[in-house]
């Protein structure tokens, strides 16, 4: 099968075309109608009338007393001018084949008078059948005739009237419908391409819409401001407002695609740049150590050097190892998956957390309507819970009380870790589980007291939802609340249940408590 070629003219010329082309087919069409129609009529008309002359003819001709030759009847009344009669050979009759031989015929001419046809004029009769069919003959000189010829009770007898009259009209009509059908058809092209321009006019805004936004550099920068198709121009009720009103959907998707490329960008700018920071600052610790030590033992105690570099070579392996997970989860490699008790590990984690931080009020509060049991890796599960523990430590005073729960029904188990610190502030809310977060700025860390890198709450997220689950935050002065959700061990992991993602702020917290100790 041959390609096929591209179109090459516009769609207003191919419309327009294709509507001429139609407008012609139509026009011709009943043209022809009509000029068949109207000539069916006339030639009927003249057969009846030429039957009539036949009729009168031989009605004539049995009341004379001429010869075989006479041919007076044409001198009566009614006899219109081009009328032709013929008479047949009365003694030789018909031929085998019901025609006779054409022996006297005559003419009627313009003044009236009777005109005889010469012997050539004669041969253009013969072969007429006398059963009074119709026969269309051109006889020369005269032009062409209807004639018919009846044999009746006498002698047989032809009679013919021109078609000069039938060929003038259809002629003139024939020439008439040209006129009005070319005038109408120029009338029609010139309206149907006012209307096609008319109407092809919003497509055409649309497009010229399509091409500014393609000529927009989209590779670069931040693309916000494009050009939209004008309202007037996205009806959906017609075709060019739906293809307007999905080309602002389209611009629409484009933009927001694009904003959240450059925030894509921007954030692993961002990312690289902590990272980078991150590493930068033991790095140079580790050199600053490692430098004093080669000037001598005068400048630095060895001991003290290298327990500072053993501490910043641990902090850059957490750092490293922090990221690396990240990374892992961020490609969705398969976690190892085996059921736990969340109630057993939450508890463990409170019970790490009380000796890590001693000046803190840990509470344990188990509200189980169900056995607490997920499917997931238990390892991970054990980081999440110290990682929140951790970080309500961290970034509250000494004296404020934490309170870790675990909630467990048919549908869910959540994990919530409460405290009654300062709170989160409020720009920092929507990215507190962004990588590299901080509620501080500094970069210099010189103990754990100082914070972490800014990975641990992205961490917790990261390992949630490759869990099936999701964790919120809900943070005021005076309380704050993460909420871990996690599908329970009998619904898989692929299809987690729908749980909601607010806080539930009436929970019962202030229920007994077990104290692992």
């Amino acid at each position: 099968m041959r390609p096929r070629l591209p179109e090459r003219r516009s769609l207003r010329t191919r419309l327009l075309l294709f509507i001429g082309v139609i407008l012609v087919v139509v026009c011709a069409a009943m043209a022809l109608t009509t000029v068949l129609a109207q000539r069916a009529y006339l030639m009927g008309n003249l057969d009846q009338r030429v039957t009539d002359a036949a009729e009168r003819s031989q009605g004539g001709l049995q009341r004379r007393t001429g010869d075989d030759t006479d041919l007076g009847f044409l001198n009566e009344r009614g006899q219109a001018v081009g009328t032709l009669a013929a008479r047949f050979d009365a003694d030789t009759g018909a031929d085998a084949d019901g025609t006779g031989q054409v022996i006297a015929a005559q003419v009627v001419t313009d003044d009236g008078t009777r005109q005889t046809l010469t012997a050539a004029q004669r041969a253009a009769l013969d072969g007429i059948d006398t059963d009074g069919s119709l026969h269309t003959r051109t006889i020369p000189g005269l032009g062409t005739y209807r004639v018919t010829a009846i044999a009746g009770d006498g002698v047989p007898v032809l009679t013919g009237l021109p078609m000069d009259d039938v060929q003038d009209m259809i002629g003139g009509l024939v020439l008439i419908e040209a006129v009005a059908g070319g005038l109408g058809l120029a009338a029609a092209g010139v309206v149907c391409a006012v209307v096609i321009r008319r109407q092809l006019r919003p497509l055409g805004r649309v497009a010229a819409t399509a091409v500014e936004v393609s000529r927009v550099p989209l590779g670069r920068g931040a693309v916000t401001g494009l050009t939209r198709v004008r309202e007037r121009d996205t009806y959906p009720g017609s075709e060019a407002g739906q293809v307007g009103a999905a080309l602002n959907r389209m611009i629409d998707h484009v933009e927001s695609s694009l904003a959240e490329r450059q925030r894509g960008e921007e954030r692993m700018r961002r990312f690289l740049a902590d990272a980078s920071h991150e590493l930068r600052t033991p790095l140079a610790s580790i050199a600053g150590y490692a430098e004093l030590m080669n000037r001598g033992t005068q400048r630095i105690e060895p001991t003290l050097a290298w327990r500072r570099v053993s501490a910043e070579s641990a902090r850059m392996t957490g750092l490293v190892e922090d990221l690396l997970l990240l990374a892992r989860l961020d490609e969705g490699r398969p976690l190892q998956s085996s059921e736990v008790d969340l109630a057993a590990l939450v508890a463990e984690a409170v019970w790490d957390a009380r000796a890590a931080g001693g000046g803190h009020d840990w509470q344990l509060a188990l509200l189980l309507d169900a056995p607490a049991l997920v499917l997931g890796d238990e390892a991970r599960l054990h980081q999440v819970v110290a990682n929140l523990l951790a970080n309500a430590r961290v970034h509250t005073p000494v004296g404020t009380t934490v309170v870790a729960s675990v909630e467990a029904t048919e549908a869910h188990c959540v994990i919530r870790v409460r405290d009654d610190g300062p709170g989160i502030a409020p720009h920092l809310l929507p990215a507190v589980f962004e990588r590299f977060t901080r509620g501080d700025v500094s970069r210099s860390r010189n103990g754990p007291a100082d914070g972490g890198s800014g990975l641990g709450l992205a961490i917790v997220a990261a390992i949630a939802a490759a869990h099936g689950g999701h964790i919120v935050v809900d943070s005021e002065p005076g309380r704050t609340e993460f909420t871990l959700t996690l599908p329970p061990s009998h619904v898989p992991l692929e299809a987690p249940p729908g749980a909601s993602a607010a806080p539930h702020a009436g929970l019962a917290l202030e229920a007994p408590t077990s104290d692992p100790r």
